[in-house]
């Protein structure tokens, strides 16, 4: 029963979120010295829950559609170096923060609305 309120799922979409675009600029910092490297990112969060209303493709050649890269990895849209590099471990930094605060916001979504909850039925 309680895992069908929307305010749960939703926090918790949120924090999974956060943890992919975590992963993923791990990924760019562990590779800022790789030559033509580009960075990557994906899509706010608020862009990822619009695309649940309906059907997403998951995989090349999903619904019959030619093969198109993953559309929610984009490039983080940097000036690349001198050897194609486009990470900048500053921006990374600054994203990583960003992130941070993602999950933090989730969770604290999610605590609030179990100590609302739980004293709707009573409980402390």
């Amino acid at each position: 029963m309680f895992d069908q309120l929307d305010i749960f799922r939703t926090a918790g979409n949120m924090a999974r979120h956060a943890t992919l675009r975590q992963n993923v600029i791990a990924q760019n910092i562990a590779n800022a010295d790789t030559p033509g490297y580009v960075a990557r990112d994906i899509a706010p969060f608020a862009d990822s829950m619009a695309d649940t209303e309906g059907m997403r493709r998951s995989r090349p050649g999903h619904f019959g559609a030619p093969d198109q890269p993953d559309s929610r990895f984009a490039s983080a849209g940097t000036m690349p170096s001198a050897n194609g590099n486009s990470v900048s471990v500053e921006a990374e930094m600054v994203n990583a923060v960003e992130v941070r605060r993602q999950h933090d916001r989730a969770l604290a979504i999610y605590r609030s609305s179990l100590a609302l909850l739980r004293a709707s039925i009573g409980r402390r």
